[in-house]
């Protein structure tokens, strides 16, 4: 469709949005050749047309009854077959609903992406088809995946397999019920301030956030490049390693990927000795005030005891800038998702890499037509992030960005003493969920308030696995194990031991 030149009145308009005050002599004068330079924008889309990709029409979905869908973690269902061989042949996969798979409606939890139909797949989707995986359905996502709790997706809460009164955790909600309560054998998460750890902690279920740059971000929705992650939530630690094989290693359209990545043998390492390694227990993890519980802090301190009969050594860690870390990452996710997420339209400008120029548009119109849907924590992000953009020039963004060097040489220097860093995953238990009439201050608190532990590794890079230290008050604990980056087997190896220790993971009681 070509673009509209403007007239003479919305060229005057837009100089005005700039603060400019041109003569109408000036106005003239601009108006054609803004015309002209528009010209090229037509001559790009005709050529885009030619190569365009066009979206799949066997791939069939269904937007389950309420009846099959009792934790609300589908979004849609479908049956998507992999190749007959290969490492994940005939597992069953749900994919979190921000990560494109062709054909298959997309929503990533919010008004203004409803309606959307991918026309590629994702490349962790064609990696996980490829090694012969079943795509079962896409699973629930909050609202443009801001929110640690299940309460903000526009499709209703998803609920936890433990205690259907409860958080999930988000914002991988779906994908955390789905894999907790049995339904699918693996799934997909996203990790920008813990999302893939948190509902993997609050369902009791393994959930592996990579290294940065690890796994190819290409064809999901982003909030900030420079946190965007995916990985894989499964119920066993094997079964992480298995599908972060298939996952990892660089696709060439990812501009978050090192050109150098290359993937260790995940699967491979997992029965390799512990004997011998060193775990950091960082104290500023746990007594986090008005946040941490006690039958958090000590089942996770209980936990890392407990690798001492595996032969590793535990030592205590004091790292006060983990403190400062989830500072960093709060101007970081506020101003970055302010400026990509939703003045960029999702995508943002300005590097080399594989865009949708489809779900830009989509998402760019009806932003503007449902703005006032948003779930509270998009709201309080967008309004503060305009504020950042429009009074402070998101000069704190810069020194933030210029800080998480910092952190991540702080986090470097802890694990060049310890070859882990150990604490709980989030410092509660599940909350309950809470009513959509509860006050906005409650709503965004308990979408927020579990984030504290796992931000700052999004921030550093650091790849950080979730696993069950079992329980309190009857729901579960998650223990969050942070390696070296690039080096995600040592978490998944330690894990591994782990739940071998202690017989397995414990599952939500039937119901």
């Amino acid at each position: 469709m070509p673009v509209r030149p403007p007239d003479e009145n919305e060229v005057a308009a837009l100089a005005a949005s700039y603060g400019m005050k041109p003569t109408a002599e000036e106005v003239a004068a601009y108006t054609p050749i803004v015309a002209a330079f528009l010209t090229s924008y037509d001559a790009v889309e005709e050529l885009y047309a030619g190569i365009a990709p066009q979206a799949p029409d066997d791939r069939p979905s269904t937007r389950p009854a309420e009846a099959d869908n009792p934790l609300g973690a589908w979004y849609v269902t479908t049956e998507i077959r992999g190749a007959a061989e290969g490492p994940l042949a005939g597992r069953t996969v749900a994919v979190k609903d921000n990560v494109e798979v062709a054909g298959v409606p997309m929503m990533n939890g919010s008004h203004t992406v409803e309606g959307f139909v991918p026309r590629e797949d994702a490349t962790v989707v064609t990696r996980l088809l490829e090694a012969g995986a079943t795509i079962t359905g896409k699973s629930v996502c909050e609202d443009l995946c801001f929110s640690g709790g299940s309460h903000t997706s526009v499709t209703g809460p998803v609920r936890n397999p433990w205690d259907p009164s409860r958080t999930t955790g988000g914002s991988s909600s779906g994908s955390a019920a789905l894999v907790a309560s049995g339904e699918v054998d693996l799934a997909v998460g996203g990790d920008q301030g813990g999302s893939i750890r948190m509902p993997a902690a609050f369902s009791g279920i393994v959930g592996h956030k990579p290294t940065h740059g690890l796994v190819p971000y290409t064809g999901a929705f982003p909030i900030e490049l420079t946190l965007d992650h995916l990985g894989p939530m499964t119920r066993t630690v094997a079964d992480a390693a298995a599908m972060l094989d298939v996952l990892a290693g660089r696709d060439g359209d990812d501009p978050r990927q090192p050109a150098d990545v290359v993937p260790e043998q995940y699967a491979a390492a997992l029965d390799g000795d512990v004997a011998g390694l060193r775990v950091g227990v960082v104290a500023q993890g746990f007594g986090w005030e008005e946040l941490s519980e006690d039958g958090v802090d000590d089942t996770v301190r209980a936990a890392a005891e407990r690798l001492r009969e595996l032969g590793i050594e535990v030592v205590d860690v004091d790292l006060p800038w983990h403190r400062h870390a989830l500072h960093v990452w709060n101007v970081i996710a506020t101003d970055g998702a302010t400026v990509q997420m939703v003045e960029g339209n999702g995508y943002g400008w300005n590097y080399e890499g594989r865009y949708d120029p489809e779900l830009i548009a989509h998402y760019g119109r009806q932003r503007r037509e449902v703005v006032d849907r948003w779930s509270p924590t998009v709201t309080a992000v967008a309004l503060t992030g305009r504020w950042s953009l429009e009074r402070e020039q998101t000069r704190h963004y810069a020194m933030a960005q210029n800080l998480a060097t910092e952190v991540r040489r702080q986090y470097d220097a802890a694990l060049a003493d310890v070859d882990l860093l150990v604490m709980p995953t989030v410092p509660m238990v599940a909350p309950e969920i809470p009513a959509p009439d509860d006050p906005v201050e409650t709503r965004v608190a308990r979408a927020l308030e579990m984030i504290v532990n796992c931000a700052p590794f999004d921030v550093s890079g650091h790849p950080a696995t979730s696993v069950p230290a079992g329980l309190s008050q009857g729901l579960p604990v998650g223990m969050m194990l942070v390696g070296r980056r690039f080096e995600d087997t040592t978490p998944l190896k330690v894990a591994h031991a782990f739940e071998q220790l202690v017989g397995g993971f414990p599952r939500p009681p039937a119901r």
